[in-house]
Parts: structure tokens; sequence; C-alpha cells
């Protein structure tokens, strides 16, 4: 059957009543989002003429995988996606250079101690290499950007984080800091070695990937949020650029610029990464996204 089917009066109609189009009340945006999606979802099910068995299949899916959604969305490449459409936007608004953003993930815990200095983050035995990262966080005209709190995460040797870590191993902030910088703009950290790791086995991400024919892989790598006042704030991570998955990533964080390959020295290596920001137009910019984040008890 050819998609106008969606066209047709009876499911116009049905579309507005759902979205509540003839009902005074509610958010007059949301309604139409509401039903650009229902549209959008009826119109694939008519275009792969989808079976009724296939369409509860699929929402049973989603039912039993809604704790992995924070892996799903990545997985999919819908957070990527909103990288490339901020991205353009900006460069429509004519904001253009800093570092590049890419996205957060689903594992960062608010409330890290506040440090300064060169900061280890590794609180927990970890009978691996270690990891030594340095540099500055400048602004558009290469000044040391003042005030600046680096947020920065990442996972053990064993890929797991802290707080997510099933085998409950890890103390809450284990390879995590916010490190308050100097007035040069210039930051340091140590910590034991980050690994790769898979989404979990069996799981609903492990499942769409295996299906589609992806894996569920990711490099090493290490989170980042800057902010700092008078600058936007900065999402960002670095993969290991001589990570076997660095430019097959299964949650798309790959770009350009960031991926530094590390010295290594033994078992140890060393990376040299400056930052640069963006200038805030208003204070909205300075702050991190209201996307729920976990807490550590």
């Amino acid at each position: 059957m050819d998609t106008s089917f969606v066209k047709t009066p009876e499911v116009q109609s049905l579309l507005d009543k759902a979205a509540g189009l003839n009902q005074p009340g509610g958010d007059s945006r949301l309604k139409t989002i509401v039903r650009d999606l229902i549209e959008a979802g009826a119109e694939i099910i008519v275009r792969h003429d989808i079976s009724e068995d296939e369409f509860w299949h699929a929402i049973n899916f989603l039912q039993k995988g809604a704790p992995e959604f924070g892996l799903l969305v990545p997985g999919t490449g819908l957070e990527h996606f909103l990288d490339l459409f901020m991205d353009a936007k900006d460069a429509e608004a004519g904001l253009t250079g800093g570092t590049p953003r890419t996205i957060e993930g689903p594992l960062y815990v608010a409330g890290a101690p506040l440090e300064e200095g060169d900061v280890n983050l590794t609180k927990d035995p970890d009978e691996t290499g270690s990891l030594y990262m340095r540099g500055r966080v400048t602004g558009p005209d290469g000044e040391p950007v003042k005030d600046a709190v680096l947020h920065v995460w990442h996972a053990n040797s064993q890929g797991w984080y802290s707080h997510f870590d099933p085998t409950r191993e890890q103390t809450p902030f284990n390879n995590r800091a916010r490190i308050k910088l100097s007035a040069d703009g210039k930051y340091s950290f140590h910590s034991k070695m980050p690994n790769g790791y898979s989404v979990p086995d069996g799981g609903a991400t492990d499942t769409l990937m295996k299906a589609i024919g992806r894996h569920g892989h990711r490099p090493a790598h290490v989170h980042f949020f800057i902010e700092a006042p008078g600058y936007r704030k900065l999402t960002t991570q670095i993969n290991f650029g001589d990570d076997p998955h660095a430019a097959d990533d299964f949650a798309f964080a790959t770009r350009d610029g960031l991926l530094p390959v590390p010295q290594r020295q033994g078992d140890s290596a060393y990376i040299n990464f400056d930052f640069q920001l963006q200038r805030a137009a208003g204070a909205d910019d300075e702050h991190l996204s209201s996307r729920q984040r976990a807490e550590a008890a």
C-alpha cells in the first residue's frame, strides 16, 4: 500500500485528535511535534508493511530495553545527529572554531569532588599503567580562560565506570573529578589507564546491534565538560587515536580534532591536549543541558 493512505481524511483526522489539536488546552508546540512523530510512525508502518506482530515485538523491545536508552540513543546515531544539527545551526549563525563538541553519553555522575592542581582521578586500586594528561583551556583569541571548571570522567581498566559498575568494586567517584583551573587556563591530571568497553552482552543495545550487523564496542576514551563565565559550555571527549575502535566507534563519538595518539612509555601513556572555547551569547550558553544525570548517594 502507498503511504498516501496516511494522507486520507480519516487518518489525518485521527492524527489531529491524537495530538490534541482539536482541544484548547496544552502546549501548541508540543502538539505539533507529537503529531509529526505519530504521522512519521504511521508512514513507516505503511511503507514497510509492518505487521501487527512486528509492531508489538518492537514495543516489547522498547519496554524491556528502557534501562538501556542511554546506550540505544548514541548507538542508533541520534546523539551524534544532535551534535551535527547543533554544528549546522552554529555555522548558519556564523559561530565557528573551538574544540569540537561530541556526545556526552549516559555515564556522567554529578557532584564529583572539586579539586585543584595536578589531580589524581583514580581512588581505587587498578593493576594497569597510568595515563597522564595535560593542556590549556583558551578562548577564541587564545586567551587563557579564567575560573574554568573542567569535569572529567572515564572507565577503569576493565571498561567499567564508577557508580555504574556491576561488580560494585569502585567507590562512587573513582576516575571522576571537577578540576578548578588556575588563571593561566592550564590543567593536568593522572589516573589509571582507561580501557574501551562493549555494551552489556545480551542487553537491548547488543540485541539491536547484532540484528543489524553492527558491533557495540567503544575505544578507550576520556569525557569532558568545560564551563567558565562568559564562555559557551563544552561537552566533548577524546578517543585514543591508536585504539582499534577509534575509527569504528559504535556510539559515533569519534570526530576530527578529538583523536590524540598517546605517547606511550612502557605501560604508561601521555596526552597533551588543548581545549578552545567559544564566547557565550548569554547566560544559557554557559550552563550544562537539562539532561537528567545520575547522582551518587
